[in-house]
């Protein structure tokens, strides 16, 4: 992977540099996943699911590259459309889908909403990343365990302590801070950065 990006982030915010071998590990489980064919799964809570579906909607369309289709996928379509549609990494944020998670929440467990979700959509090889700063959060958790059970890769974002979500994850990013705006203020430069790796990697810089 290119350092370049990596780099440009710990020079702006160098008290994350003692994350910097975690973020090469989620990068790699990224490129696990989209290289196996796979899809993420993302979701949190309050300001991380805000997080989830704009983390998601950087990896569904160009983020600094324009992504151009392959030839493979221009058969068919109108120069037009062929013109401005990108290629997308599949990423769906669990925090929609009002109808279900409210049916989840009225008929079974709302801690239950992301959990059954991930059951339905999580394919082994595909990558769950839960989002929440203390780590406690007990949908993401329970999201989280169905992941491992189906053979999804982990990822989490927390803030300092890790929480539960850091035993449940295969790489879980601690944002040096306990407060939960100061960790939310993390995650975004680290996010953002991984998509850049993800992009370089996948579509060329």
């Amino acid at each position: 992977m290119s350092n370049d990006h990596l780099a440009a982030l710990l020079a702006r915010r160098p008290e994350l540099t003692a994350l910097s071998d975690d973020i090469r590990a989620a990068h790699e489980l990224f490129l696990r996943c989209y290289r196996g064919g796979g899809t993420s799964l993302l979701c949190g809570n309050g300001g991380s699911a805000a997080d989830a579906d704009h983390w998601a909607g950087e990896l569904l369309k160009g983020f600094e590259s324009r992504r151009p289709l392959p030839a493979a996928q221009r058969v068919g379509l109108d120069p037009d459309i062929v013109s401005k549609l990108q290629c997308g990494l599949p990423a769906i944020p669990l925090t929609g889908f009002p109808a279900l998670r409210s049916a989840v929440a009225n008929d079974i467990d709302p801690q239950l909403d992301f959990a059954q979700l991930v059951q339905a959509f999580g394919q082994p090889g595909w990558l769950f990343v839960g989002i929440s700063t203390s780590g406690n959060a007990r949908n993401v958790c329970a999201a989280a365990e169905v992941a491992r059970a189906r053979g999804l890769y982990v990822l989490g974002l927390t803030g300092m302590s890790g929480g539960r979500l850091a035993t449940l994850c295969d790489v879980c990013l601690c944002a040096p801070s306990t407060r939960t705006c100061e960790a939310q203020e993390y995650h975004l430069p680290i996010y953002h950065t991984l998509c850049l790796l993800l992009e370089d990697a996948l579509f060329g810089a």
